[in-house]
């Protein structure tokens, strides 16, 4: 950086200008490799105004859908080149339009949330931590399997919230104010949450220990009284739970400080005042992979308990279908056999297993640069330049069967803590049983 005062602003402007043309740069190229692999050709790219955006591979693929469409309403003729579609310049301008609108209406929804009339100064420091729907970006589609979960959280969450005027007919058909999802790490727990959220349109208010403690002792209690009041004001929201075990144990656990054991009591006091105004349109939705652990009156403020398994081979091959929906597979891949070898894996151990795999067509690229730079510096020529992203081939079987034998599933079918989750969805989950039977954690 220069060191003179009138150089150092013309350095500073410069850097400016080399940013913004940096960043229309990657947008034309995140543009042309979408519309190159769609089949589609625009020969004015260069010429549209991006400097207001950041595109990332989403967003261009949005782009050029929307462009698409515009295109065929506008144009009855179809021009092609070398077999690929013409798309005009100004449809993807229309794209990006769009895009920006849609943009700016997320800003502005965030900018309202900030607005939110309040004197409380623990709900100002809540109202940080709200995410709107539009920003959470995660949809039931985007989870793969667990159809009857969606569905019964369909019927008891979004339906309630999307049409409220149907559950107001009388007091049994109040929406359900406590909704647990219980189940082994790693089964999209948290994603059925957060596409909850999405899907009905609903503010989501993440709560966790660091939210909601404070030093000063009463702060606790506080921070809980606010996140129930301000969830009132944004709603509809949904006030999300994770690992709701650390924060609502068993009150009679020895060592727990008094000042935990109040702000549980507090949690639960404002939680069953929750539905005093039946306008207020909020749910708790918690998760734990310890159900067993919670508290007896946190369990009866949560009358639907569903239960997120391990997924079996159909299920498993739904996940793998939708994790690997935009990635570019060989015609050697064969779903059903990645399936069948990837018994008692979870959700997430499945996007793990193809990380693994989607690193080894990188791997060898890396390898082959190295070995041709040591060959180019002993015969004395000038290395050759590196590998781009079309240089990557596209993923095959042998790429999966290696990242089998690196990523083991990280739940055992057949451990302590799988037997007493069946056990307890047995007792207390949705469809159980309600067999009579003593369970070892109570023992």
């Amino acid at each position: 950086m220069p060191q003179d005062e009138i150089l150092l602003v013309d350095w500073k402007n410069q850097l400016d200008r080399d940013v913004e043309t940096l960043k229309e740069k990657g947008n034309v190229t995140h543009l042309r490799a979408v519309l190159k692999r769609s089949g589609f050709v625009c020969n004015g790219l260069e010429t549209l105004c991006t400097k207001d955006q950041t595109l990332i591979v989403e967003s261009a693929e949005k782009v050029v859908g929307w462009a698409l469409c515009h295109h065929l309403m506008e144009n009855t003729e179809v021009n092609e080149e070398d077999g690929k579609l013409i798309l005009l310049s100004k449809s993807i301008q229309y794209g990006l339009g769009i895009l920006q609108s849609i943009q700016s209406e997320s800003k502005s929804l965030k900018k309202s949330l900030k607005d939110i009339a309040t004197e409380n100064e623990f709900e100002k420091r809540l109202l940080v931590d709200v995410i709107p729907p539009t920003d959470i970006g995660v949809t039931f589609d985007d989870i793969g399997a667990l159809e009857n979960v969606k569905d019964t959280l369909k019927e008891l969450v979004m339906l309630p919230l999307q049409r409220p005027e149907l559950f107001c007919k009388g007091q049994l058909t109040k929406p359900c104010k406590g909704i647990l999802l219980f189940g082994p790490p790693g089964t999209g727990k948290t994603m059925l949450a957060k596409a909850v959220a999405t899907e009905a349109g609903a503010n989501f208010i993440n709560i966790s220990m660091s939210s909601i403690t404070s030093k000063w002792f009463g702060e606790g209690e506080k921070y809980v009284k606010a996140v129930f009041s301000l969830a009132s004001k944004i709603a509809p929201s949904v006030i999300f739970v994770d690992e709701v075990d650390s924060m609502l144990g068993r009150r009679e656990s020895p060592g727990e400080h008094e000042a935990m054991r109040k702000m549980k009591n507090e949690f639960m006091v404002n939680w069953d005042g929750l539905r005093t105004k039946d306008k207020e349109r909020v749910l708790v939705l918690a998760a734990t992979n310890r159900p067993f652990d919670l508290d007896e009156a946190v369990i009866r403020r949560l009358p639907r308990r569903l239960m997120v398994n391990l997924p079996d081979t159909i299920n498993r091959y739904k996940i793998l279908k939708v994790i690997l929906a935009k990635e570019e597979l060989s015609a050697t891949i064969d779903l059903d056999v990645i399936a069948n070898l990837t018994d008692g894996y979870s959700g997430s151990d499945l996007k793990n297993l193809c990380v693994t795999a989607a690193h080894c067509p990188i791997r060898e690229i890396l390898e082959k640069e190295k070995k041709d730079k040591v060959v180019a510096l002993a015969e004395g020529r000038p290395p050759p330049p590196l590998s781009v992203s079309t240089d990557i081939r596209p993923l095959n079987m042998d790429d999966f069967k290696f990242a089998h034998e690196q990523v083991c599933a990280s739940v055992s079918s057949e451990s302590v803590n799988m037997s007493e989750l069946l056990q307890w969805n047995e007792l207390y989950g949705e469809g159980g049983s309600r067999r009579k039977k003593a369970l070892s954690y109570f023992m």
